[in-house]
């Protein structure tokens, strides 16, 4: 962050401060914050400043500092860097699962502090309750929530037949495929209707063929929602193939590298020369980057 803070500042405002231009590689390029900044009314999420460090008796890890970046609302941006540069734990602190050491995140105008029902989150081992059905699994937050128990059941019927498991409802989890768990672990997290969803390598399990028809599902389910979403992925190809906006980190500790804007429609064709070149583009990238060199 530069500049100092007015005294006049509320905290949310001087946590959104600009932080001024950000210079980006080339490649189908980004915007700067600056640019995000110009247009206040579309940002969602604003982080500025963020860093964590772990610290035991005897030792310190930097995983993250001075990471800075503004998600507008509706946004599917990926984040992609090396193997173990703290993806995982910039997730977390946006969904309020870890406490930041410095810097803030800023949610609709709201300081993070802690979890919240406006963020839902999937994860790469799909962290279904095997005790339940699938219809009881995408009911959890509900009923959590007191939600009465027609609207439930409503509400599950909805997500039910968007992520194509109508048949399976009364399912158990040990029943289903890799896919299939994957898509309750999606309803479960839409069900609440959060206005951000988080998703943690949501894919990484699951054999490469599975892995395109669940990217292509996501794409479908969230063509009828408005949520903002942050996806991790190690893949650069499914990045490409579903983000709005690619934030390659640094190896740690991680900052951002760059930031790659798509502005093609769906579906999405692999094989197109414009998909191979940023593919290769954004591999030479996190080559740089790799931990190993």
């Amino acid at each position: 962050m530069t500049g100092e803070t007015e005294l006049n500042e509320t905290p949310v405002e001087a946590a959104v401060a600009d932080p001024g231009q950000r210079e980006m590689p080339g490649g189908v390029v980004s915007e700067s914050l600056e640019a995000l900044d110009a247009s206040r009314e579309d940002i969602q999420i604003s982080i500025r400043g963020l860093g964590k460090t772990y610290r035991t008796d005897d030792s310190e890890t930097v995983a993250i500092e001075g990471f800075d970046l503004d998600v507008k609302k509706g946004e599917l941006i990926s984040i992609v860097g090396p193997s173990g540069c703290g993806k995982t734990t910039l997730l977390r602190m946006i969904a309020g699962l870890l406490e930041p050491t410095t810097g803030s995140i800023v949610i609709d105008g709201r300081v993070c502090e802690g979890p919240g029902p406006d963020r839902g989150m999937v994860f790469q081992d799909f962290a279904l309750f095997p005790w339940r059905s699938v219809r009881r699994n995408i009911e959890f937050g509900l009923e959590i929530d007191g939600t009465p128990s027609a609207d439930r059941a409503a509400r599950s019927d909805e997500l039910l037949s968007m992520v194509g498991l109508t048949d399976f409802a009364d399912a158990r989890v040990h029943e289903l495929s890799g896919g299939m768990k994957q898509r309750v672990a999606i309803a479960r997290a839409l069900a609440t209707n959060p206005d951000v969803l988080l998703m943690d390598e949501p894919f990484g399990a699951l054999d490469a063929q599975t892995r395109n028809l669940m990217q292509e599902n996501l794409v479908n389910i969230l063509s009828q929602t408005d949520q903002t979403v942050i996806f991790i992925t190690h893949s650069v190809d499914e990045a490409v193939y579903l983000s709005d906006r690619i934030v390659v980190l640094t190896k740690r500790p991680a900052t951002i590298k760059s930031i790659f804007d798509i502005p093609w429609e769906w579906p999405r064709d692999r094989a197109a020369p414009e998909f191979t070149a940023l593919r290769k583009e954004i591999l030479e990238e996190l080559r740089e980057e790799n931990v190993m060199n």
